[in-house]
């Protein structure tokens, strides 16, 4: 008799053991423990038994297992009947058998036999890995369960658990009864009990048991795990699976906002009321009674639950969620509070008055009283939109105590009741510093900080990538207003007409300069993150409904209150020029505020400037997506976008006449890109943005350096708004003409060609920029605009593009010379003239298409013509520019 702790196999190295056997066998053990020794002497004496395979029916035909065998160098034999193998129950070998399928009698046969049964994909992973054949009690088919512990809730009929128990031992997995924190994934039938609500806790996945019959149809593949989370996640339980929701006290988009949300996440909606509802939603802001009685079945929640749920990918528990109606002192407080909107008696009026004066004696961090200056009162500026007094301070419940908050006040020092002018306007830049701290204080604790927390239930809300870009440099901001804060606070203490209230702003001038720019350049893309992100992810949805939702933000949503660091400093600006004005003559510190606004000044003309070499930059990047081809050397950078121009190309050099052409100045070179005749589909960033397809095609990337002379065409009545580029590439010889007519007018023709001339004159270092323009007629360029629109002109140019398609559908290159070259041969071979030595050499090349050459087409014999057409042309007009 072999000791339990054998089971694993002779050699021991095998993982795919079922550890419920050694459950099952936990008795006999503790029998045997009497004759240890005595079982170890015999186990000593008994002879090495040999491990040996036999191959059953389909099995033993399969080539693959015969070489993973040999692999693992185990002896096997083929066999169709178990009766063939006379020798099975021998004590010399340890028979392992092999069947491909469970569902054949045979396999019956060999369980009841109680015999090892292994599936051929357990083979060819063994095979793969290079360890030995398992030892399982249980038949053991594939891995794709293995080391998985698997507990059941919510299952009824009998014979359904028995099935899906009996797949995943045939896959590996070990299954337990009771739910402890070894088990890896709940397999549920309910979102109800104790077994869920502890997963939950514990954030054990939790599937469908359709999880189970799926990954036992992948049971031949050998790489396949079931606990992958792609193919995992498919398979788990929703939210609000088996819940019928129903929604009291919200408003019609955020019920439906809701619903909508509800059917997502697994469940259902309906009417309140409905006897058939599970959940009762409610707004408790704005739902002080039920209308109606519920039912002791019935769960009233508040809307927290909903969309904590939604957060955590899973039901969440409605104990801590149950909507009461409170009747406690600090409920009819706020009552009171609500009751502002509404016709009030004297006595309710006098009693909300006592109320929030005894509120502002509670709350007030300063030991100065709450009033403001008369004009700020009636200021509805966006410096004063800061200046708010309900920003309540408890944020800091829900994290670490930041230094402005931790500090106690310094209220020990009795102040006059009456103060100068100068004092109230620097007690209002204590009180808008604080608020805004406190501000800044609840971005980080109640949005930043849960969303980087590691081991959030459901895995991560926001890639961190998607964090960093919301967020940006706020902490740093924090970081310094904090220290501003406390100093004014200081100051504000130990107060006296000669205190510098200058001197605390440039103290962290250069903090600010290095902090702000970062956050107000990116601001609007931190915006779009946000909305594509709410959008897109509906726990992130639901994570921001349940934090804005909190008092500690006001009723303000994540992105108005990112808002302010863009606004803090021109606030701060104009409540210094305030101190200035009461400030005396003879005050040293009216000349440091002077400074102090000049610094901030130059931080804000900072951050003025890095966004408009922001934007250019991102103008400079939708030129390389809109232009196909577009090279990547035009990317540098030195290089800043000056000016796109629309026109329409007059002569045929770089593209057809009449075609659409955009002009891109840079500050060294001008693209010159053409409209695509077919527009390819839209691209897609790896972070899922989509852009718009490329709807230009590169022509030609031109250094400035290269254009010679820029020719103002006088305005004629056969042409207009046109002018032309006199350019020398280093490959050519020649000059040559580039001719184009503006389709727009902005900007006007006279200032496009003082900017190109200037932009040149830069590039080759000449100061006298303007004569580079020359005036020219229209006539000894041979330019004309007069029938451009025509539709004659229209024909000519499709004419033109299917002449080109057809000579390029004869050329395997797609090359029109070489078309025109076939074209040429095939005219002078029905003339019967002898090819010359060059046509020979080309014949030869082409002997395989002379057929096709042979063919007549409207196109190829209209290709010399045109050739020699724009041959003349050119060479007439760069002859006479020269």
């Amino acid at each position: 008799m072999a000791d339990s702790s054998t089971l694993v196999s002779e050699t021991g190295r095998s993982l795919l053991a079922d550890s419920s056997v050694l459950d099952s066998k936990i008795i006999e053990t503790s029998k045997e423990n009497v004759f240890r020794a005595a079982v170890l002497d015999a186990e000593e004496e008994m002879p090495q038994i040999e491990t040996r395979v036999v191959l059953v029916q389909e099995a033993g035909k399969r080539e693959e297992l015969l070489k993973a065998l040999e692999e693992i160098k185990m002896p096997y034999i083929k066999t169709d009947t178990i009766e063939e193998l006379g020798d099975s129950d021998s004590p010399e070998f340890e028979t392992i058998f092999v069947v491909s399928d469970f569902q054949a009698p045979i396999f019956g046969n060999l369980c009841r036999a109680d015999c090892r049964v292994i599936g051929p994909p357990v083979v060819l992973h063994c095979a793969q890995k290079g360890e030995p054949l398992p030892f399982s009690c249980r038949p053991l088919y594939c891995a794709s369960m293995l080391n998985l512990v698997l507990c059941f809730t919510g299952f009824r009929k009998k014979d359904e658990l028995v099935k899906l128990v009996t797949l995943v031992h045939h896959m590996g997995g070990i299954i337990r009864r009771d739910f402890s924190s070894k088990v890896t994934h709940l397999v549920a039938n309910s979102t109800h009990g104790d077994k869920f609500r502890i997963a939950v806790s514990l954030g054990v996945p939790i599937v469908k048991a359709e999880w189970i019959y799926k990954a036992w149809e992948k049971r031949n593949e050998i790489d396949f795990c079931a606990a992958d989370d792609d193919f995992r996640n498919q398979f788990k339980v929703p939210p609000f699976q088996d819940c019928m929701l129903s929604f009291l006290g919200f408003s019609d988009d955020e019920k439906a906002n809701m619903e909508e949300m509800t059917e997502m996440q697994g469940g259902h909606y309906l009417p309140v009321g409905d006897e058939r509802c599970t959940h009762l939603v409610v707004e408790e802001s704005t739902v002080k009674d039920l209308p109606f009685e519920p039912l002791k079945k019935l769960y009233v929640v508040k809307q927290e639950w909903f969309w904590g749920s939604i957060q955590m990918d899973a039901r969440a528990g409605e104990s801590m969620y149950l909507f009461e109606k409170s009747e406690s002192p600090d409920f009819k407080k706020s009552v009171s509070l609500l009751s502002l909107s509404t016709p009030n008696s004297n006595r309710k009026r006098r009693r909300l008055k006592e109320t929030l004066a005894q509120l502002t004696r509670e709350t007030d961090m300063s030991p100065f009283p709450p009033r403001k200056r008369p004009s700020a009162e009636h200021s509805l500026s966006i410096g004063s939109l800061l200046d708010i007094s309900n920003t309540p301070e408890s944020s800091t419940a829900n994290g670490e105590t930041p230094k402005s908050c931790a500090r106690p006040s310094k209220n020990s020092t009795p102040l006059p009741l009456k103060q100068s002018a100068r004092w109230q306007v620097a007690k209002e830049l204590y009180q808008t510093e604080s608020n805004y701290v406190d501000i800044l204080t609840t971005i980080i604790q109640l949005f930043q900080v849960p969303l980087e927390k590691e081991g959030q239930l459901g895995g991560p809300i926001l890639a961190q990538e998607e964090i960093k870009t919301i967020f940006g440099s706020i902490p740093d901001i924090l970081d310094v207003h904090t220290k501003i804060k406390e100093d004014l606070e200081d100051l504000m203490i130990n107060w006296t007409e000669n205190k510098s209230i200058g001197d605390v702003i440039l103290k962290y001038s250069k903090d600010l300069l290095k902090t702000y720019p970062p956050f107000v350049n990116f601001f609007e893309m931190s915006k779009e993150t946000i909305t594509r992100c709410e959008k897109q992810k509906p726990r992130f949805h639901a994570f921001l409904k349940i934090n804005q939702a909190k008092p500690e933000c006001g009723r303000q949503s994540l992105a108005e209150l990112l808002i302010r660091p863009v606004q803090r400093l021109p606030s701060v600006a104009l409540l210094l020029n305030d101190i200035k004005k009461h400030t005396a003559e003879e005050n040293p510190d009216k000349i440091t505020l002077e400074r102090a606004i000049e610094s901030l000044k130059e931080v804000m003309t900072h951050i003025n400037e890095d966004k408009r070499k922001t934007e250019a930059q991102r103008q400079f990047f939708d030129v390389v997506y809109e232009v196909d081809g577009c090279p990547a050397n035009l990317l540098s950078s030195h290089r800043s976008l000056v000016q796109r121009l629309e026109t329409v190309a007059l002569g045929d050099d770089l593209c057809d006449r009449g075609e659409q052409v955009t002009l891109f100045l840079f500050n060294d070179c001008l693209e010159i890109a053409r409209k695509r005749h077919k527009v390819i589909g839209a691209f897609k960033s790896p972070h899922g943005h989509t852009r718009p397809p490329a709807s230009l095609k590169h022509v030609v990337l031109m250094p400035l350096s290269q254009i010679k002379k820029v020719l103002d065409i006088r305005e004629t009545e056969d042409c207009q708004k046109a002018f032309a580029l006199v350019v020398r590439p280093p490959t050519e010889l020649n000059n040559k003409l580039l001719s184009f007519q503006m389709t727009t007018e902005d900007p006007c023709k006279e200032d496009w060609l003082k900017m190109l001339c200037r932009h040149v004159a830069n590039t080759i270092c000449k100061a006298d920029a303007e004569n580079l323009i020359y005036v020219a007629d229209p006539d000894s360029v041979e330019v004309n605009t007069k029938d451009m629109d025509s539709t004659l002109s229209r024909a000519s140019r499709a004419i033109k593009k299917t002449s080109k398609k057809v000579t390029r559908a004869f050329s395997f290159s797609k090359t029109p010379k070489r078309a025109l070259r076939r074209a040429l041969m095939s005219q002078s071979a029905t003339e019967g003239r002898s090819p010359s030595s060059s046509e020979s050499f080309l014949g030869s090349r082409l002997s395989s298409t002379s057929s096709l050459a042979a063919v007549p087409s409207p196109s190829l014999v209209s290709l010399p013509s045109i050739f020699e057409r724009r041959s003349h042309t050119l060479s007439r007009s760069t002859t006479h520019l020269i």
